[in-house]
C-alpha cells in the first residue's frame, strides 16, 4: 500500500518572511537570555496560525471565483469583461467606474460602458448607490 505524499497549502517560510524583523529579534532574544525557548514557540505558533489564515483566505478567494465563473458558464462575455470581472474577483482596489474600465481594458468609453450595460443587463453587476459622475459598478453576487 502507497502512501500519498502530503501536501501543505500554506507557507510558514512566507510568514517568516512577512515578519522577518521580529523573526530575528524573537530569536536574538532568546539567545541571549536563559534559554527558555517559550517565547519563540509563542511566536512561532502565533506566525503558523497566520500563515494557515492567509492561506485559508486565498483558498477562500479561489473558490469564491471558481463559483462565480461556474455559475456563469451558460453567459457569453467578451475578452475585456473576462479580463475586468477577474480583477473584481480578485479584489479590485477603489470603485469600478466607466473611466477606469476604459482605461484597464484600452478602449474608448463608450465601449466600456457598452460593456458594463451587458453586464448589469446580465445581471452581473449592479450600480452602487451614488449616481451622477459618482457612479460605480461592483459584483452583484459579491452583495448578497
Amino acid at each position: 500500500m502507497s502512501q500519498t505524499p502530503l501536501q501543505r497549502f500554506y507557507s510558514l517560510s512566507g510568514q517568516i518572511q512577512l515578519d522577518r524583523k521580529s523573526y530575528y529579534e524573537i530569536l536574538e532574544r532568546t539567545q541571549k537570555k536563559s534559554m527558555d525557548v517559550t517565547e519563540w514557540l509563542n511566536w512561532f505558533l502565533q506566525a503558523l496560525n497566520q500563515a494557515i489564515s492567509r492561506a485559508n483566505q486565498t483558498l477562500d478567494s479561489v473558490l469564491r471565483k471558481a463559483s462565480f465563473w461556474q455559475r456563469n458558464t451558460h453567459q457569453i462575455f467578451n475578452e475585456m469583461q473576462v479580463k475586468l470581472l477577474n480583477k473584481l474577483l480578485d479584489g479590485f482596489e477603489g470603485k469600478l467606474n466607466s473611466s477606469k474600465w476604459s482605461a484597464i481594458a484600452k478602449c474608448s468609453t463608450d465601449t466600456a460602458l457598452r460593456d458594463i450595460s451587458d453586464l448589469l443587463n446580465k445581471d452581473i453587476l449592479i450600480k452602487t448607490n451614488a449616481g451622477g459622475r459618482s457612479t460605480s459598478y461592483e459584483l452583484k453576487q459579491m452583495n448578497q
